[in-house]
């Protein structure tokens, strides 16, 4: 599939139903769901494998690593609101779960994730992490550029090797009910991160 084709299709999943703040409910933009798909096909971590999306909201993720040739997909999220909108798409390959993300357990060979950025809540990240690096794997995520020294450290205790990391253009359009500015560009990094250690 090419990436205008996944962009498209990706941008046609609709947003959160009713976002709670609280919850950080901001959808993936299109764009940057593909930038990080493209590069877990590009590293061999997609197509033919079984991939975890925590926090998968309405599917953007998901929906674009089954469309990209991963063999299963589990997709793991809080909000039943935002799974029945999920589970609406109709794609066979992909399993959705109501479930809060400390209580998931997966032998996914890679997770795809776009964890909240800690905005309402600091280091409500951290559970992401923990679940992500709690096997060997690799792991395709977004965080804030601020987030760069603790994830690096959080990589180091789970004896997982950081391969990449990179800043990618992120618009926040008005999300929630108090946005009132039309956009807000964020300073976010794509990571690439293989947990090779043993697991806890």
């Amino acid at each position: 599939m090419r990436r205008s084709e996944l962009v498209r299709r990706l941008d046609a999943i609709p947003p959160f139903p009713d976002p709670d703040p609280r919850w950080e409910q901001v959808a993936t933009p299109a764009e940057r769901a593909a930038d990080l798909l493209f590069e877990a096909l590009a590293r061999g971590d997609l197509e033919g494998r079984t991939v975890a999306d925590l926090g998968s909201g309405t599917g953007r993720l998901a929906v674009g690593a089954a469309l990209l040739g991963a063999r299963h997909v589990d997709a793991f999220e809080v909000d039943p609101r935002a799974v029945a909108v999920a589970k609406g798409l109709g794609v066979e390959s992909v399993d959705w779960h109501v479930s809060e993300v400390s209580e998931v357990t997966t032998d996914a060979e890679t997770v795809v994730m776009n964890p909240p950025f800690g905005a309402q809540k600091r280091g409500a990240d951290r559970a992401f992490w923990d679940v992500a690096l709690a096997r060997p794997r690799a792991v395709y995520a977004f965080a804030l550029s601020d987030s760069r020294a603790f994830i690096a450290a959080v990589a180091v205790e789970r004896a997982a090797r950081v391969e990449a990391h990179r800043p990618v253009p992120w618009t926040l359009g008005p999300t929630f009910r108090h946005h009132r500015k039309r956009s807000v560009a964020l300073p976010v990094d794509l990571w690439v991160i293989r947990a090779e250690g043993p697991t806890t």
